[in-house]
């Protein structure tokens, strides 16, 4: 099918319209100029920059940037750039100027700007600063002292964020083992999407400061469920039980541990509430609990991924709340009593007989040399009395013979 040269003329001149409008200068522009750096409230980092000199009136000038190793890169139309980010190290910011959004376009000479950490000695420094949002009502900051310093140290702790109008100093510091610690009211519902800054240093100066920049949606720590109800229902356990202050069911998980008299412990975990109590309560049924033992509950909680970070923090178990028939202990008691009684008077038996028994399972081997001498010993005692009785005899009647002689010689 052939075209009318019309269409075919017409088809070209927008072809050639659309290229041209498309088309962008891909020549180099001159670097920013007038780079800076300055630092607002305690972590909060600006650069500032003003356009290129000299660059194509043709050019729509848009501003490629990123910190050092070429992290968090970003094109944008703004003469300034701001992040939030603790200032223990050294943070460096490098722009340059291009005309368009395309990250393959070659830009500028990039102008790099650095800000430099706190002066003072890096082993002086607190370490191991993490602080915890508690129940999103106060906020728990520890650290340790730092490798170079005295025992005589007084620290400082200050916090910022975006619902104050000036920094704050925390005026709770407290020591809790090695670590010390500071603890300030946070009650906002704003911030959970924010951050806070912190800074520690000491009060003489002689310490280099610490900061840090807390992101309040990864660590939180809910205080614990108070349990309100326990009941045997359906072959089961029913708890009902209250959460903490300020947190919605759907942003928690929970863990119930029910320990059995006759078991060990068992810890179920709870990611899906099956129901809920006009009243506002969480309940939960538990299966296959035997209601003539005595069953001891207690429950904790986290935040979960759906409204916050999870990292972990579980709060501290609740109070412990029992229900069931408690074991009668009397009758553990008196076997407890009974057994050694028993045990004693059997080893006093076999103590007693003992020689008998050691006679009946051992019987003891006749000596010889007895038998020989009870039998020998008697016969010779008789061979003795007969010459004995011999030799008598025989003086006897040498006497009579001696008396008949003389009688007849007279």
């Amino acid at each position: 099918m052939e075209w009318p040269a019309w269409l075919c003329g017409l088809w070209a001149l927008l072809l050639c319209a659309g290229g041209g409008g498309g088309a962008a200068p891909t020549e180099t522009q001159p670097p920013v100029t007038n780079l800076s750096v300055s630092v607002e409230n305690l972590c909060t980092v600006i650069w500032t920059w003003n356009p290129p000199e000299g660059a194509s009136p043709n050019c729509s000038l848009w501003y490629f940037s990123h910190f050092g190793n070429k992290q968090d890169k970003k094109i944008a139309p703004e003469t300034h750039r701001s992040k939030e980010v603790p200032l223990n190290e050294r943070i460096c910011l490098q722009v340059g100027s291009q005309c368009s959004t395309n990250e393959s376009e070659k830009p500028s000479i990039l102008v790099e700007k650095c800000i430099s950490p706190p002066e003072g000695d890096p082993e002086s420094a607190v370490t191991e600063l993490q602080c915890i949002w508690h129940n999103l009502s106060y906020m728990k900051c520890s650290w340790l002292p730092g490798n170079k310093t005295g025992p005589d140290t007084n620290y400082t702790l200050y916090y910022w964020h975006s619902s104050l109008e000036k920094i704050l100093q925390c005026e709770n510091i407290y020591n809790e083992g090695q670590r010390i610690g500071c603890s300030f009211n946070l009650k906002d519902p704003s911030l959970e999407q924010g951050s806070i800054q912190i800074m520690v240093k000491d009060n003489a100066g002689k310490i280099r400061p610490s900061f840090n920049v807390v992101p309040l949606n990864s660590h939180v720590k809910p205080d614990p469920p108070d349990i309100k109800n326990l009941s045997f229902k359906n072959d089961g356990l029913y708890v009902e039980w209250k959460n903490p202050e300020n947190f919605q069911s759907t942003c928690l998980l929970y863990e119930v541990e029910v320990n059995n008299s006759h078991i060990v412990s068992e810890i179920f975990p709870v990611e899906e509430i099956k129901c809920q109590s006009s009243e506002g309560r969480i309940c939960l049924l538990f299966p296959s609990v035997l209601p003539d033992t005595l069953n001891t509950v207690r429950i904790r909680v986290k935040t979960n991924k759906y409204c916050y970070e999870d990292n972990n923090l579980w709060s501290n178990w609740s109070q412990a709340m029992s229900i069931g028939e408690k074991t009668n202990s009397t009758f553990y008691i008196t076997i407890l009593l009974i057994i050694p009684v028993i045990v004693a008077g059997a080893i006093i038996v076999l103590l007693l007989y003992l020689k008998r028994l050691k006679i009946i399972i051992f019987p003891p081997i006749p000596d010889p040399g007895k038998i020989f001498k009870e039998m020998f010993g008697d016969q010779n005692d008789d061979t003795l009395h007969w010459k004995k009785y011999d030799i008598y005899e025989k003086q006897t009647k040498e006497e009579t013979d001696s008396v008949v002689l003389i009688e007849n010689l007279k």
